[in-house]
């Protein structure tokens, strides 16, 4: 018999927190997330808890172990947006047990139709700030440490239960040449046409404090049209300005703006922090944090975590001004190889932003489910 049980308190929390630790163990691709940024995504004083409400369910077997843990949550700024009724399930994780998943499934479907959705989406997180989709191909991998990594069985299960794809997302492998492709000779032209240019020679404070918040309302309008998308508001800007900016350099963000000194476009990287969060255990204390700053110090590979322009400057070659700030950092430090985050599979513009710019191949692919409860 599976029980599920709503969770409650920091104790209990720690506990969903802890639980992918020993199902993925023995799994070299797994990447822990930091506990702290754990706690603080799912913790009370989430910003995103003004317009989303939660619930967080561990599973337990008949001895009293632990073998699943599922997040509900109803995001009701997306659902206005969207015009939906949904309930979405994510920091899902469970043994390879069908009665498991399905009771996680269930208990978040139940806990929705109480509260007036008629379907269940995911894996998803509160916004697109959070990891999202399920891995459906690419398990061999090491695991980028901004996404979820999970057992190809999960999807066998899901769709089981009758889940079919709502959206997927690919990720790429882009290719770090050291020399500047030729394409970058365009960007006197770009700059002087459209009258924009890339920040440089700012110190990361200083940056956060003239450009933070306008970066991700960029963001916002950028990203307005794409899936399940949901404006950013000032208070969660601040929180994840808190929460980057220590791992950002000027070297590897790229901010273009406009001859009002507007941000239009950026594009934020950073060293890949897989490894070191491995070592770490996804603990900073006492010593993880001694992993993060070696591999923020010395890396060849970084993560593109977000690439945005603003709609009315999009067509005018402003990432080509973004990738050519970057890659001219990757030389001088050593880079290789960039991991993109994951870019929907319908978004023609994104897909193809790379192209007659660098080599790339797909790497991972993730999806969203979907079911009508």
């Amino acid at each position: 018999m599976i029980e599920i049980k709503e969770i409650s308190g920091e104790k209990a929390l720690k506990e969903f927190i802890k639980f992918p630790e020993r199902l993925y163990k023995d799994c070299p691709q797994w990447v822990p997330s930091m506990m702290s940024d754990e706690l603080r995504t799912l913790g009370d004083s989430n910003p995103a808890l003004e317009f989303c409400q939660k619930a967080y369910y561990l599973a337990y077997d008949e001895t009293g172990r632990i073998v699943g843990r599922v997040a509900a949550i109803i995001n009701h700024k997306a659902n206005e947006l969207w015009n939906e009724k949904t309930v979405r399930f994510g920091w899902i994780d469970f043994i390879d047990d069908r009665r498991v998943s399905s009771a996680l499934i269930e208990k978040v479907s139940r806990w929705g139709r109480e509260r007036g959705c008629n379907r269940i989406k995911g894996p998803l997180g509160f916004t697109d700030m959070d990891k999202e989709g399920l891995l459906v191909e690419g398990f061999e991998h090491l695991a980028p440490f901004t996404v979820i990594y999970n057992y190809p069985y999960y999807a066998e299960h899901l769709e089981a239960m009758g889940f079919t794809k709502d959206a997927d997302w690919t990720q790429k492998m882009v290719d770090i040449p050291d020399t500047l492709p030729e394409i970058f000779k365009m960007t006197d032209m770009i700059e002087s046409r459209f009258k924009i240019r890339v920040v440089k020679d700012m110190p990361m404070k200083e940056l956060r404090r003239r450009y933070g918040m306008a970066l991700f309302h960029v963001c916002n309008d950028s990203f307005k049209e794409l899936y399940e998308f949901t404006p950013l508001s000032d208070r969660q800007i601040d929180d994840y300005l808190d929460t980057y900016c220590a791992l950002l350099s000027t070297d590897f963000v790229a901010l273009a703006v406009n001859e009002q000194d507007k941000a239009i476009g950026f594009a934020f990287t950073v060293p890949s922090l897989s490894k070191a969060f491995q070592k770490a255990k996804g603990r900073l204390f006492p010593l993880g944090f001694i992993h993060l700053f070696r591999a923020l110090r010395k890396n060849d590979t970084i993560e593109a975590l977000m690439i945005g322009v603003l709609p009315e400057y999009q067509g005018t070659g402003a990432h080509l001004l973004l990738f050519k700030h970057i890659h001219e950092n990757c030389i001088k430090y050593g880079i290789r190889t960039m991991l993109a985050n994951p870019q929907l599979e319908n978004n023609a513009k994104v897909q193809t932003v790379f192209e007659g710019i660098y080599e790339t191949h797909e790497f991972m692919r993730r999806r969203s489910y979907v079911m009508d409860i």
